[in-house]
């Protein structure tokens, strides 16, 4: 017998972090103690009071039982609470906010609902790899916008307009992903850019959907939503998730907020494929919610600033030029003109150092001069590796 895998698998390749983190198992494995500048993985606990409420529901006899997929009560009213609280965004948390088991899964649900195959989707070039596996998979047209630093990472609202107005091919354009605080290269949300992002989208039909889980991090500034733009809500969808924020990226816990349309379609697909979060996990997420402002200025802007530094001294080392001020986990710079492939780079770092930060391909063909250091490791561990490539250098 003879059996063959769907043609979708053809589409995509394993997840980049998926193939490299078994090298790195590996070498582990023979004594070599790899350091971790990759993933961005917070490797902090979420705040005493979520974990007490985690463990004292989860010894509740009556606690296990399936939940709704809307999510239960307690941690929709908490979303809507914190979109209020910190970016002044009024949300109905009965119809305007569906819990998400992480955002990788609202990337699936939100496509599956609102594009067709062979419709056309909108992708940041460099952006994150899901946007581009996961609408492969499903069988859109991958249709690439540039964000270039000379720009400040933003689009270029002259090329979109091209792009969007080239009749050349088939297809209708129904999705735009963008993601401020950028990931992978830190650029900056401003209230001009989510201007021109929604009179886009209304001019030209096109639903945008707004990935937002690092507005928190090295951010003291005003923290911007999407839907702070008059209108938005009709024709933007915005992700949020704890991961970052909240130091729980194990916990799987993420929302998306949009209007009630859009909810329901999502939840059409949602209720289909997946059940409700564990119940005393919601109402661990729902007590995150209210952590206090000392709280996140201490996990999300005091922890990571100390840890950039000693970033910005390993970019420093490698010759890399870098933003100082981008936002966000990690740290995005360029690397000297006189190494030819950014891969000679990290991984000369890798096998030699023993230090693994990750190259700016795997984001797109916009990201091939870069390299990204992870802000997800104690300061002594980023101290250590600087260590070593410092030696390296020598």
């Amino acid at each position: 017998m003879e059996f063959k895998p769907a043609d979708r698998i053809s589409a995509v390749s394993e997840y980049y972090f998926s193939r490299k983190l078994k090298e790195v198992a590996r070498l582990n494995a023979e004594g070599k103690d790899i350091i971790s500048l990759a993933i961005g993985s917070p490797d902090m606990p979420p705040s005493p009071a979520t974990i007490q409420t985690l463990c004292e529901n989860a010894k509740k006899a009556d606690a296990h039982g399936y939940q709704p997929t809307v999510g239960i009560p307690e941690l929709r009213n908490a979303m809507a609470k914190f979109y209020k609280r910190w970016y002044n965004v009024d949300l109905d948390p009965a119809t305007e906010i569906q819990p998400l088991i992480g955002s990788k899964e609202g990337i699936l649900h939100v496509t599956l609902a609102l594009c067709n195959p062979g419709d056309k989707v909108l992708v940041p070039n460099p952006g994150y790899p899901t946007y581009t596996a996961l609408s492969k998979i499903l069988g859109q047209q991958i249709v690439n916008y540039d964000l270039l630093e000379s720009n400040g990472w933003h689009p270029d609202f002259n090329q979109l307009e091209e792009i969007v107005n080239d009749k050349s091919s088939n297809g209708k354009f129904r999705l735009m992903w963008t993601n401020y605080p950028n990931m992978p290269t830190g650029g900056r949300a401003t209230r001009e850019l989510y201007q021109q992002l929604v009179d886009f989208a209304r001019r030209h039909n096109i639903i945008i959907v707004n990935d937002n889980p690092y507005s928190f991090i090295l951010n003291r500034d005003e923290h911007l939503s999407i839907l702070q733009v008059p209108g938005a809500k009709e024709c933007c969808i915005e992700f949020n998730s704890m991961s970052k924020s909240h130091n729980m990226p194990g916990w799987r816990v993420g929302m998306l907020a949009t209007n009630s349309t859009f909810v329901q379609w999502i939840l059409k697909i949602k209720s289909n494929i997946d059940s409700g979060t564990f119940r005393p996990l919601q109402l661990a997420a729902a007590q995150a919610y209210e952590n206090s402002d000392d709280w996140h200025t201490e996990a999300n802007i005091a922890t990571y600033a100390s840890r950039r530094k000693i970033a910005e001294e390993i970019m420093a080392q490698l010759g890399c030029q870098f933003d100082p001020t981008q936002q966000g986990m990690f740290l995005w710079g360029k690397i000297p003109d006189s190494i030819a492939n950014v891969e000679d780079l990290t991984e000369r770092v890798l096998h030699e150092a023993r230090v693994f930060i990750t190259p700016g391909f795997i984001f797109g063909s916009n990201g091939e001069r870069y390299i990204r250091i992870s802000l997800c490791a104690k300061d002594e561990k980023m101290q250590e590796a600087l260590n070593r490539i410092k030696e390296l250098k020598n």
